[in-house]
């Protein structure tokens, strides 16, 4: 097996804006970049966490020390380039140890140039990021960390960084959505024990930020899936519904930056709840149905990043672990009985906290009891992650075909832990 690109001994330093400064190596590409510095936790499916658009203009740190050791592939990608605006990691791989391997990480970040640093405590600098949150940094690598053939101060640095767009207000799915509509046929084994005959349904999806497997899994179960692009308007996406009375539905994909500030998205959900068209949206659709409904949402402490997370279905009683990537989360009451969303006078009816997490009692789903509509907060397409919550596609489909049999029933009480939360507001 070819040996990784592992990190070089060229420094780099890896600068907070609260001051804190990490020296180590620089890793992949060098020079300086900047983004708000969020953890994940997860062990495995740093390919997909590096392609997934939702961690557009954010500095990763890994916790997981050992990184790199299955190189990376042309199959695994959720995207067509790396998101990332940097990354950090404890001990890179010095050797490839997967048979699909095409590259090793070290290249592929130097390739697409996403500048890196590694030989970092990553567990001291998350326990920082916990303690403290999520802030902007930089990372800082070869010429760029000296001047006049002298060490750059600190202070300069952190200034720089200081300097740099924060995250909170941030406008970003119109910068990773595609610009051209796309479909996506219905596929897998459904094809195969169904040939010739028409998709179950068709869902236009709404890509803001959306990753590859998402439009996959529901063409396994059948669907065909035109993805359009973050600008579409309710005119574009009615265009793109089929008019022949066959079931039909729309989907709002994951994405980067602040809900409060997608003012069109929004606006755009309101119109298809409007029409009573049924809607699923994940991660950032889940924020935005909480927008269009009318309840806040905020930023979270350090957020939730990575494939391990349970949460609570509370239409079901089970717990599931999911995958998570998202700073943002939807403020709306745990009542069992729910609530009356707020926009507008109550025009879109009772609205229940579906899925809650278990860590933190952070609101993890929304179902809509007068609407055809309801939400995630996390990753039901497990790209990477575990297929606990596949189901929710099964859900969609069901809601598509049989309407009728909307909306599921709440089965339990929340059975969450009495946290505080403080931490994490």
């Amino acid at each position: 097996m070819t040996p990784a690109a592992t990190s070089t001994a060229t420094p780099a330093a890896l600068v907070l804006e609260d001051g804190t400064t990490y020296r180590g190596r620089a890793y992949g590409a060098t020079g300086t970049t900047f983004g708000e510095i969020v953890f994940s936790t997860g062990m495995t499916g740093y390919q997909e966490t590096l392609t997934d658009p939702s961690y557009h203009r954010q500095i990763v740190v890994m916790t997981a020390p050992h990184i790199g050791n299955t190189g990376v592939n042309d199959e695994d990608p959720e995207s067509g380039q790396i998101w990332v605006s940097g990354y950090v990691v404890r001990d890179p791989a010095r050797r490839v140890s997967s048979w699909r391997a095409q590259h090793s990480l070290g290249e592929e970040l130097a390739q697409q140039g996403i500048v890196g640093i590694s030989d970092v405590d990553t567990r001291a600098l998350t326990r920082r990021l916990r303690e403290e949150g999520v802030m902007r940094a930089g990372i800082f690598s070869g010429d760029d960390l000296v001047r006049g053939g002298y060490p750059r101060p600190v202070e300069e640095l952190v200034a720089q960084v200081q300097a740099s767009p924060q995250m909170a207000g941030a406008d970003l799915a119109r910068e990773v959505s595609t610009t051209e509509a796309y479909t996506v046929e219905p596929k897998g084994e459904w094809l195969e024990n169904n040939p010739g005959k028409a998709p179950v349904a068709t869902v236009v999806a709404v890509d803001l930020g959306i990753k590859t497997m998402t439009p996959v899994r529901l063409a396994e179960r059948g669907v065909r899936v035109v993805v359009v692009p973050q600008a579409s308007t309710i005119a574009d996406i009615e265009a793109a519904l089929p008019d022949d009375g066959t079931p039909a539905g729309v989907f709002f994909s994951n994405g980067p930056g602040d809900p409060s500030a997608s003012k069109h998205e929004i606006e755009l959900l309101r119109a298809v709840l409007d029409r009573k068209i049924p809607f699923f949206g994940i991660c950032f659709g889940n924020q935005l149905l909480g927008r269009a409904l009318g309840y806040g949402t905020y930023k979270l402490g350090y957020g939730h990043r990575g494939i391990n997370q349970p949460v609570l279905d509370r239409t079901t009683a089970k717990v599931e672990v999911t995958a998570h990537n998202h700073g943002f989360a939807v403020d709306a009451p745990l009542d069992d009985a729910g609530s009356t969303a707020p926009h507008d006078g109550g025009r879109y009816g009772r609205v229940v906290v579906s899925h809650i997490g278990l860590n933190d009692r952070v609101v993890e789903g929304l179902t809509c009891l007068d609407l055809p509509a309801f939400s995630v907060q996390y990753h039901p397409e497990a790209a990477a992650g575990p297929h606990d919550a596949a189901y929710l596609f099964d859900r969609f489909v069901g809601l598509l075909t049989n309407p009728a049999a909307w909306p599921p029933a709440i089965t339990s009480q929340h059975a969450a832990p009495q946290l505080n939360t403080e931490e994490n507001h």
